[in-house]
């Protein structure tokens, strides 16, 4: 309790006008005795955690070396941090996950590319294994040419080749090409999987062509254009593109090899 109640995050909590909860409270307890039981069933003798966890990994110290005169240890890492400098993580909702099905190899690569310039060179020695003297030359060159965003791209590719491997950043960079730089020819060579984890949180529709569809029977049909007279005027005012490539005609016929 003496312990507990000493640690300044846990004042700070208490003097606060939200309080504290048991739960937190006895959080850094629970967490110390998850430690004691993975040392005594599976002979765990290292913690590692961000440096927000110090006092739990601390508690766990405490409590195995106590009960069991085992020396063991905890490690603390920096934290990872949004671009606003918010902790990331399940619990803030904004987690980066390394499993494929949570985040794919392009978000993964997004994640990295946009990266502040304050932040990159950092992210840079922690999460690569590239020579400090590399490291010091991208950002020198950096430094001459900003606009081409070199040691954001240079993370990114270092980063996801180590996640997902080298075929995990071709699909990353494929993604890239299709969706910022309107190329027709790396949506052509995505797969399935690609395409699903590329356009996951956009509105979709599966349709079969039909002969003499035009423009405006497919805007129509995938509920991309409001109906009546404005969803006509949407097309002719530049307002629909397919495949990165502007249509103005609504009666234009799609064509195999050129709008599929």
């Amino acid at each position: 309790m003496g312990t507990l109640l000493s640690r300044q995050s846990c004042q700070a909590r208490l003097r606060s006008a939200e309080g504290m909860s048991l739960a937190e409270f006895m959080y850094p307890a629970l967490q110390a005795y998850d430690f004691l039981h993975l040392h005594r069933h599976h002979g765990c003798r290292i913690q590692v955690g961000g440096h927000d966890q110090m006092g739990n990994i601390m508690s766990g110290y405490e409590l195995v070396t106590k009960m069991t005169g085992t020396d063991v240890f905890g490690i603390t890492v920096p934290l990872v941090t949004s671009t606003t400098g918010d902790k990331l993580g399940k619990t803030a909702g904004n987690a980066v996950w390394l499993n494929r099905d949570k985040t794919s190899p392009f978000e993964l690569y997004q994640f990295f590319v946009r990266q502040q310039d304050n932040i990159v060179e950092k992210y840079l020695k922690l999460f690569t294994f590239l020579p400090l003297e590399e490291i010091a030359h991208i950002m020198e060159m950096h430094a001459k040419e900003p606009e081409k965003w070199g040691p954001q791209k240079r993370l990114a590719a270092e980063v996801t080749k180590l996640v997902h491997g080298r075929e995990g950043l071709e699909s990353a960079k494929r993604c890239t090409k299709a969706l910022y730089h309107s190329s027709v020819e790396a949506l052509e060579e995505m797969s399935d999987q690609e395409l699903q984890e590329l356009f996951r949180q956009a509105t979709s529709a599966e349709l079969m062509l039909e002969p003499g569809m035009t423009v405006l029977d497919l805007c129509r049909k995938a509920n991309a254009i409001p109906d009546g007279p404005s969803g006509y005027r949407k097309i002719t005012d530049g307002g629909v593109s397919i495949n990165g490539n502007r249509v103005t005609n609504p009666e234009t016929v799609l064509i195999l090899g050129q709008h599929i």
